[in-house]
């Protein structure tokens, strides 16, 4: 079975990098030192410390810091692209498979667009060490809502 391609029939070029890191502040987002970091027409990426805010009880970061990067990722992409039509974008799937351990240091998350339909977004996210090794690869599906 052939892989899923990114979809580029939108653009991201329109975020602000100091936008997203202010959205952050008072969140979950700030209470793990994610940071957003890069934004392309169809990607953003975020960095995430490694260290006593993100690790599990053994010492390696934990499953739902690299589950919450994902979420986040795919969540302000997905809301980028609706805002001006009064729309929110909330996460109703997420997966993530934790492919290698990492102990300290950062992660970069890459988000890129699989589907973007007018209810429903698909998002793949790449978590990857600074030497480029894959340590989680996840999907967030957003469902597009009206804001209220």
């Amino acid at each position: 079975m052939a892989e899923p391609q990114p979809v580029t029939n939108f653009t991201l070029t329109n975020a602000s990098l100091s936008g997203m890191n202010r959205s952050s502040e008072n969140t979950l987002n700030a209470l793990m030192g994610l940071k957003f970091t890069a934004v392309g027409a169809d990607f953003i990426q975020a960095e995430l410390p490694v260290d006593a805010r993100t690790h599990q009880p053994y010492g390696l970061l934990h499953g739902g810091a690299s589950a919450a990067l994902i979420e986040t990722l795919g969540s302000v992409a997905s809301y980028i692209l609706v805002a001006e039509q009064g729309k929110l974008a909330v996460g109703i799937e997420i997966n993530a498979n934790h492919v290698r351990g990492i102990r300290k240091g950062k992660v970069i998350g890459t988000v890129k667009g699989l589907h973007i339909g007018r209810s429903t977004h698909v998002w793949e996210v790449r978590v990857h060490n600074l030497q480029q090794q894959l340590i989680c690869a996840g999907r967030l599906t957003t469902a597009i809502v009206p804001a209220r």
